[in-house]
């Protein structure tokens, strides 16, 4: 199957083409931006260096997304879930974390209607 043709970046005045929204540079332009203004800072209180010590400890543990190795399927893990969001009382015990690939956790979030806030 053909792929899409690559599109201009969306950051003001770059020529640079791309797969996605922004190209490599500014995409990391895009992160940090959106990290400072944009997200809530209760979010970053939440998730500090204790949440990366606890996320590698579990991931060393669960290397592979726990729904797609029930069905049979090895996919590397790439995100670590709370089952219950700390927003609701959840915390990072062991026992409240799930390991998913990216489109587990998707599913998840959108299963739920909080991706999109159409809860």
């Amino acid at each position: 199957m053909p792929r899409k043709p690559k599109r201009p970046c969306s950051y003001p005045g770059c020529p640079n083409l791309t797969d996605g929204r922004f190209c490599e540079k500014h995409q990391r332009e895009e992160n940090k931006r959106y990290e400072k203004y944009d997200r809530d800072p209760a979010i970053r209180r939440r998730y500090g260096r204790a949440w990366k010590r606890v996320r590698d400890a579990y991931v060393r543990e669960h290397p592979f997304c726990e729904q797609c190795f029930r069905k049979g399927i090895i996919v590397p893990v790439e995100e670590v879930h709370h089952i219950k969001p700390l927003a609701e009382g959840g915390t990072h015990d062991k026992s409240n974390l799930i390991s998913l690939c990216k489109s587990c956790h998707a599913r998840i979030h959108a299963e739920r209607g909080d991706r999109w806030n159409k809860k």
